[in-house]
């Protein structure tokens, strides 16, 4: 999908730092928002300008909790927050969603089937000292291509056949690795606490030490597949390990 390419291409450098407390960083309080918003605070719209329908997103009241409702019709958009984490002090993020439906025609293997009804991204900036020597070679030649990018992404998804804790190269770049979180139809209609260690998944993933962790998006599309999703995206924290 073109858009995975694109996100890459958004720069996510900021020198803010959520700082709630000694233990953990709240990224995303949405239970905070006022439902009725279409943003929550802190966030702005992630968009594509080869995709011009997009996804839509509300701040609604969920039986007793605020959260983020996306609504996906044939359309890909997300919302994205700059943020400035070091993924080996808080090393796990913890969200909760749900989602009301998956895509038929959804397959992580290939590009016209790289849609999901949820995701969580996590981008991660470039740091030299940090990288292999051949992945700086392709760095800078997505930097000729796209301009300043993050050096990686890890994609947290919902989905509809690969086995739960699959680790998938995303259909478009080896920038992105796909995690599936949740897979099939078990758990439709329920919210579902998450709870990853993105740093051992990004040393799993991409067979190095993470760099600094600079953007944070939630995300569901369905441009791909021409399908409709509706999922729900609850607060997003990082803590560190017990």
């Amino acid at each position: 999908m073109i858009h995975i390419l694109m996100i890459l291409g958004i720069t996510l450098w900021s020198a803010l730092v959520w700082a709630q407390g000694d233990s953990m960083l709240e990224v995303g309080k949405f239970s905070s928002s006022e439902p009725g918003l279409s943003l929550p605070e802190g966030w702005k719209p992630l968009t594509f300008s080869k995709i011009p329908k997009l996804t839509t997103y509300e701040v609604v009241k969920d039986g007793e909790q605020v959260v983020v409702k996306a609504t996906s019709d044939a359309s890909a958009s997300g919302l994205t927050k700059e943020v400035k984490i070091d993924p080996k002090e808080f090393p796990v993020v913890r969200w909760h969603w749900k989602v009301e439906n998956l895509l038929k025609k959804s397959d992580a293997t290939r590009k016209d089937g790289d849609d999901y009804p949820a995701r969580l991204y996590i981008t991660f900036e470039y740091d030299p000292e940090k990288v292999s020597f051949s992945k700086k070679l392709k760095y800078k030649a997505g930097q000729v291509l796209f301009g300043d990018i993050p050096i990686g992404a890890i994609n947290y998804v919902w989905e509809r056949q690969a086995p739960v804790g699959s680790i998938i190269d995303n259909a478009y770049t080896d920038f992105v690795k796909m995690v599936v979180v949740e897979s099939g139809l078990q758990r439709l209609g329920m919210w579902v606490e998450e709870e990853r260690n993105i740093y051992e998944d990004y040393k799993k993933a991409f067979g190095e030490e993470p760099p600094l962790i600079n953007g944070v998006a939630i995300m569901s599309d369905t441009d791909n597949t021409k399908e409709r999703a509706v999922a729900y995206y609850g607060d997003i924290i990082f803590v560190k390990m017990p």
